[in-house]
Order: structure tokens, then C-alpha cells, then sequence
């Protein structure tokens, strides 16, 4: 069976091989979809083919990629996935909320959600033998196809806007990336990386250009998908069977709109299996600054406005988002919706997090954010499962989590000034 039968453009619907293109469609440039094999998948798989694998990582899932899994054991690549999920309850009852858990993706090898696309687009490009990767980036989506392509000796290049954090650009240097940075915004390095894919020949990742971000991303829906059947069992143990009339409600923090796009793939790649009955509700939360996804949604259109964006999440601080209408259905063909927040917002959820011993930055800790608003306009209720995600850590960006909380007091080494301090 072959992994994918080829892409569909997510505007036209035209479909092509996979050997006919590769980034976005010709006739409108919209995205494209990785079509599988539903068919010849049901007639291989049951679920209990995946559920029964041992491999921790995102790679449990490989017969549901477009992908092989690339060679070696135990490198980086091999570890991305397979993040923890946490129950909430210290901080969420104050909310009127019962059922709320985070799944921490700070705990993939680069520390941030985008390890999952960049693995298995480092997977694709070494099927393609593709001598260099590049893509634009913020950091983490640098970062974590840095730390991927060194794991298999893969050559990366990266194009980041030189207002990037330190943190997140020492990673990119770190795992021997050729690093460069660029004096503009993160929409103006896109450009770029895409003439130079084009005129060096190289293979280009670029969130929302390159189709198996997606696919990669889409992972963690089935992390989720696998999670929620235990999760729901008990919940049926302590509030009965009205726990089937209360779907799933996944909150996620957008940028460019492929985190939530890739997870609604996962979730309609489940449902098409008949591994999942419904997808689940999914909410997008962008910063203030950096609205264009839901400026759209809420203005009932898939036409993305343009912004200038300025946030301090630099992760989702976005322009022109490249994957604006897909993200603008995974709210509406879920019943879902979008809510924005403040800089000031985001800074609080950091530092509500840290009490529960979560660490984000300022993109993951937007989606605690949105959840905190969405529960004081009743966008959720008090019985119902909420998972939030928080999509990276806050050791990429100290700085931003410095502005969430009170700075330590100094003071003489002596008992007299502790007393005098407490």
C-alpha cells in the first residue's frame, strides 16, 4: 500500500499525485491536504493495531503517515511526541470548571509543539534526498528543524526575523543550523526562504506551505484521540453516562493557523478511519496583536485580512497567516470559535500556570488564556472536558516570563534582613 495517494487543494478541491507537486496548489495557492488510503487502511488497521504499540513517541502512529519512518534508533527525531497530559483542577476550579487538563508539549526534544512537523518533514525530505532544509521562523519552528536535521545529519537552514529571542536562537545555532537572520518581520523571512527554495533548489518547510507540517501536527490528535477514551471512562465513573452528551473541547493557541489546521486533520483522519464517532470542539485563541485568523472567523469569512501584528507570543505573532482558512474551519466545522486575548491576559496565564507547575511561553500559555475567557462568557461549562495545549516552554523566552511575575528582593546575607523581609 502506498503511504498517500496524493494532496487536494483545500480551496478548489483539484487533486494531484504525489509526484505532481509539492508545497501549495497552482491554480490558488491554497493549501493542500495529504489524502490517505481510508480504505485500505480500515481493511489493514484496527485501532487496537496503534493502541497496542509500544513506541512512545509520534511514531506509534506510522501507519497513519505519509511518511517511512527514517532510519537510525533512539536519535531526537525518534523522540518527538508522546507529551504528558495534566489535570488542572488547583487552578480551574475557581473558573467553575471541573474536567480540565493541559497537554504539555514543552517536554518534546526542542521544547516546543513544532518538533512533530519537523520530524516528519525531516522523514520526507530524506526520502526526497533533499541536500538542505529551510524555513522561516519565529524560533521554535527553527529550532525544532534544527535539532531534527541534526539528528540525522540532514543540512538546515534558517531564515528568523533578528527580533527573534536569544533563547530561541542560541537552539538554532546550537544544533549547527545555518543561521540568518533578517532585518523585518517573520512574514518577510517566509517570502525569502521561499526564493531561495526556489533558486538553490533547497527543500522548504515552511509552516502552511509545505503539506506535511500538517501531518506532522496532526499527531497529536491521535495523542489526544488515544487519551480521551481513558479520560472519558472515568469520567463516566463519577458522572454517569451524561458524560456522552458533553464532547471534548480542545483549546489551542493560533498563529499561522497550521497547529489547528493539523489537528483537525487528525481528528477528521479518525473519523474517516470509524475510529472516532465525532470530532472534537475545537476553540482558537490569538493575541490581540496578532488577529487575522479570528478577525475572520468572527467576521463569518475565509478571507484573511492582513494584520500588523505585535504581540509579545512571539511564536503566533503573524501578518498573513499561510494556513488561515483551514484554521478558520477546524473552529466552525466543530461548532468551536475563536476568542482573543491580551498581551496582559497572556502574561497572567504564565504566571497561572507556574502554580501549577507548568512553565510557557507566551504562544502556550495563549490557549490558558482563551480558556479563562471563554469560561467567563460561558464559551464552556462547568461539567464540560476542556484540554488545553500549551504549545512550548517558557525557558524559549525568559524574558516575556520575567514581565509575568514580581521580581526577587535582594538582601543581605544575614537572618536579621530575612526577618525584616518576611
Amino acid at each position: 500500500m502506498e503511504k498517500f495517494t496524493g494532496y487536494r487543494c483545500s480551496l478548489c478541491g483539484t487533486e494531484y499525485s504525489p509526484d505532481e507537486i509539492t508545497y501549495t496548489c497552482p491554480k490558488d495557492g491554497g493549501n493542500l491536504d495529504v489524502v490517505l488510503d481510508y480504505e485500505a487502511l480500515k481493511n489493514k488497521y484496527e485501532p487496537e493495531d496503534i493502541l497496542s504499540r509500544t513506541d512512545p513517541s509520534l511514531w506509534r502512529y506510522l501507519p497513519l503517515l505519509p511518511v517511512q519512518e527514517p532510519p537510525g534508533e533512539a536519535t531526537p527525531l525518534h523522540a518527538a511526541g508522546g507529551t504528558p497530559v495534566f489535570k488542572l483542577t488547583s487552578l480551574t476550579e475557581k473558573l467553575g470548571l471541573q474536567n480540565v487538563w493541559l497537554k504539555d508539549e514543552s517536554r518534546n526534544p526542542t521544547a516546543s509543539f513544532k518538533d512533530r512537523a519537523s520530524a516528519i518533514v525531516v522523514a520526507r525530505a530524506q526520502e526526497l534526498k533533499a541536500e538542505v532544509v529551510v524555513t522561516a521562523s519565529t524560533g521554535n519552528a527553527g529550532a525544532a528543524l534544527a535539532g531534527m536535521s541534526a539528528a540525522v545529519g540532514q543540512k538546515a537552514v534558517i531564515f528568523a526575523p533578528k527580533s527573534a529571542p536569544q533563547a530561541k536562537v542560541a537552539q538554532l545555532l546550537i544544533f549547527g543550523a545555518k543561521v540568518i537572520l533578517v532585518d523585518g518581520t517573520y512574514d518577510d523571512a517566509f517570502d525569502l526562504t521561499i526564493k531561495c527554495a526556489e533558486e538553490f533548489g533547497w527543500y522548504c518547510r515552511n509552516t502552511g506551505y509545505n503539506p506535511f507540517t500538517a501531518e506532522g501536527k496532526k499527531t497529536a490528535a491521535f495523542e489526544i484521540w488515544e487519551w480521551w477514551q481513558d479520560a472519558h471512562r472515568e469520567m463516566h465513573k463519577h458522572i454517569g453516562e451524561e458524560a456522552d452528551h458533553a464532547p471534548l473541547t480542545v483549546f489551542v493557541s493560533v498563529g499561522d493557523g497550521n497547529i489547528i489546521s493539523g489537528i483537525h486533520k487528525g481528528f477528521k483522519d479518525l473519523v474517516q478511519l470509524g475510529w472516532l464517532p465525532r470530532v472534537p470542539r475545537i476553540i482558537g485563541v490569538q493575541a490581540e496583536g496578532s488577529a487575522a485568523i479570528a478577525n475572520a472567523f468572527l467576521g463569518n469569512t475565509e478571507t484573511i485580512t492582513p494584520v500588523s501584528a505585535k504581540t509579545i507570543a512571539d511564536s503566533i505573532s503573524v501578518d498573513l497567516p499561510r494556513d488561515g482558512v483551514r484554521a478558520v474551519r477546524a473552529a466552525k466545522e466543530t461548532d468551536g470559535t475563536y476568542i482573543t486575548v491580551s498581551d496582559e491576559e497572556i502574561l497572567k496565564a504564565i504566571a497561572e500556570l507556574g502554580r501549577a507547575g507548568i512553565f510557557a511561553e507566551p504562544a502556550g500559555a495563549t490557549a490558558y488564556a482563551g480558556l479563562i475567557k471563554g469560561s467567563a462568557f460561558s464559551v464552556v461549562g462547568g461539567e464540560d472536558p476542556i484540554l488545553v495545549l500549551n504549545t512550548g516552554s517558557g525557558l524559549k523566552d525568559v524574558r516575556a516570563a520575567m514581565q509575568a511575575v514580581e521580581s526577587a528582593p535582594v538582601i543581605e546575607p544575614t537572618l536579621e534582613a530575612v526577618k525584616k523581609l518576611l
